[in-house]
């Protein structure tokens, strides 16, 4: 029997791992990631806001421990520009109101926080990419990502924007840039009743989430043990982006839930029941 796709990637991954190890020199950046197939914990709620809408949640991804290394060992998904992160693609705008809503915010840039205003502004900062609008790529990366040694500060000139007015980074970013590395999905569920319900699922922004291309990222960071580190799960410090994805009710409701999970395990912890561990913690996570 002929091997299935992910049997052939598997065996790739494999492969290069293998021979990264047994070669000179360092290994290359995406040996340390797990694996994308694992036990997770998923939860399904009733979104309290609409009786026919249901969110499903990944609590691994939700409760772990993952924050943004941009600037701070961040490898970036091209192997020869580390420091755009995931930048280095431009950002692919959802529909016409997200190309809007950025563009109101583009026009507060200044020289002093935008290093290539004067591109953007005199020969635009959109440009189509098989169809598609995005933001234009400039000399090898996002023309709102400042480079290096730029005085207004190196990273997304938007995200500068943002907190300089005190702003949440999302009103000001692009859809796919302020959501990534949450991803929700949207599937219509016929039930047994013949009813239907529309199913929200909020998960992790893994490789695949990318495509057949996210395979072959440089690095990528919800996978990478060393972007897994921060003081408060994902669920806290991604409180504002969830809240947007999910509205108030539907985001009090999964706090509830995350808090609840951790809760136990921390009982547990206390009570010295090494029997009783987080159930299916992400594999990225520091040791509990």
């Amino acid at each position: 029997m002929g091997k299935t796709k992910a049997a052939k990637r598997k065996k790739q991954d494999e492969s290069a791992r293998a021979g990264r190890a047994e070669g000179p020199g360092p290994a290359a950046p995406r040996t340390e990631e797990t694996g994308l197939d694992f036990t997770r914990a998923w939860v399904e709620f009733p979104d309290p806001a609409d009786a026919e809408q249901v969110f499903r949640c990944d609590l691994t991804w939700l409760t772990s421990r993952w924050n943004c290394v941009f600037g701070q060992g961040c490898q970036g998904i091209r192997p020869d520009r580390p420091t755009d992160g995931c930048c280095t693609l431009g950002a692919h705008f959802a529909d016409e109101e997200d190309e809007q809503r950025v563009a109101t915010h583009v026009a507060r840039l200044t020289p002093e926080i935008w290093q290539f205003h004067d591109v953007g502004t005199e020969s635009g900062w959109v440009q189509e990419d098989d169809g598609e609008r995005q933001t234009r790529r400039w000399q090898g990366a996002c023309i709102f990502h400042n480079r290096p040694g730029f005085a207004g500060g190196e990273g997304c000139a938007l995200h500068t924007l943002a907190l300089r007015e005190d702003r949440e980074p999302l009103e000001t970013k692009p859809d796919v840039c302020w959501q990534l590395p949450i991803r929700r999905t949207y599937e219509w569920v016929e039930q047994a009743d013949g009813e239907q319900v529309l199913v929200v699922s909020i998960g992790e922004y893994d490789r695949r989430g990318w495509g057949a291309g996210g395979h072959d990222l440089h690095w990528w960071c919800t996978s990478a043990p060393s972007a897994h580190g921060a003081a408060k799960p994902v669920y806290e410090s991604y409180r504002p982006e969830l809240t947007e994805l999910m509205g108030e009710a539907g985001y009090e409701r999964l706090a509830e839930l995350c808090d609840q999970r951790l809760a136990v395990a921390a009982a547990a912890t206390a009570a010295r029941y090494p029997s009783l561990p987080l159930l299916a913690p992400h594999p990225a996570d520091p040791p509990a």
